[in-house]
């Protein structure tokens, strides 16, 4: 059975991954989403993410809502639990980008009971599950294989990082995680990953953790939410810029990965970003082919064609 709830990618576990990326790349599915809604709530800005999630939606027969948060003010004008169980009234799929991870987890809990709104995490200061599926979708068309690649992540061990480690351990990829102290994941992110069946490494040096890699991954340096701390961020983190030696390290056929936004110049050099080996406008794209595949797969979806 597809979960009631995507909020972490093993949520959806090795078989759920697996079927949610056979349908990204199967062209049309069945309108599941016919006739139905689904609330697409930002507490955060968001360019990529809700493109994606729309379009994802109208892909698949629906009408997207797109609510920002202080339309509804979670907590100050109703309860997080009101808000999900009125938009529950409504649509299909809440999806929710949100400030705090426990948000979602609320959410969750108050539509559970009716069991027929799909909640789905679209951001989250613990994990970011939909990018994670758009990595795991450009490195299979790219490298045609995700058991046994190589990822190596540099930088901030963030949400980011959580997912795409998650989704390397449920898919058989290798991950190495090159992080500074106070930047690394923590004890319980590598047990989990472990118990997902995960080849994970950290280590501080970026040299040793690319070394050979068949994917080198980065993300900002500061997040939204941490501007307060930018300044001992770029401190830390200054040694984890990906540039052209860092990616001269990874294997001969190594693609470079950015979730976006990027600061050039900070974690990632202009050379790189938009160097041959580079797939991030690719991976961009995937995000769209990722929800669609993930909510397809939530609600039942079959390849088929959407004009019959």
């Amino acid at each position: 059975m597809s979960p009631h709830a995507v909020l972490r990618l093993a949520d959806l576990g090795a078989d759920g991954v697996r079927a949610s990326l056979d349908l990204a790349e199967a062209g049309p599915l069945t309108p599941v989403l016919a006739g139905r809604g689904a609330a697409l709530l930002f507490e955060h800005p968001s360019a990529r993410t809700r493109n994606a999630a729309e379009l994802a939606v109208v892909a698949l027969g629906g009408h997207p809502v797109t609510i920002r948060g202080e339309e509804v003010g979670l907590d100050r004008r109703e309860t997080v639990e009101d808000v999900a169980r009125t938009l529950g009234c409504f649509h299909a799929v809440v999806a929710a980008r949100v400030a705090r991870h426990g948000t979602l987890e609320r959410m969750a809990t108050a539509l559970e009971p009716a069991g027929q709104t799909v909640v789905v995490n679209l951001l989250s200061d613990v994990e970011h599950p939909t990018q994670a599926l758009a990595d795991l979708l450009t490195i299979r068309q790219e490298l045609g294989r995700l058991e046994g690649t190589t990822v190596a992540y540099v930088g901030d061990a963030n949400n980011v990082c959580r997912s795409l480690v998650d989704a390397c351990a449920l898919s058989g990829a290798v991950v190495r995680v090159a992080a500074p102290a106070g930047h690394q994941l923590a004890p319980g992110d590598l047990e989990r990953a472990a118990g997902l069946g995960g080849d994970v490494t950290q280590v501080e040096d970026p040299l040793e953790a690319v070394a050979g890699a068949d994917v080198v991954y980065t993300d900002v340096w500061v997040s939204m939410g941490e501007e307060a701390q930018a300044a001992g961020r770029r401190a830390a983190l200054q040694a984890y810029q990906v540039n052209e030696s860092l990616l001269a390290a990874a294997a001969p056929g190594a693609i470079f990965l950015h979730c976006l936004p990027a600061h050039r110049g900070e974690e990632v050099t202009a050379g790189v970003l938009e160097g041959a080996r580079s797939r991030v406008w690719q991976q961009a794209a995937n995000r769209l082919h990722a929800l669609r595949g993930l909510l397809g797969h939530l609600l039942g979806a079959e390849p088929g064609d959407l004009g019959r």
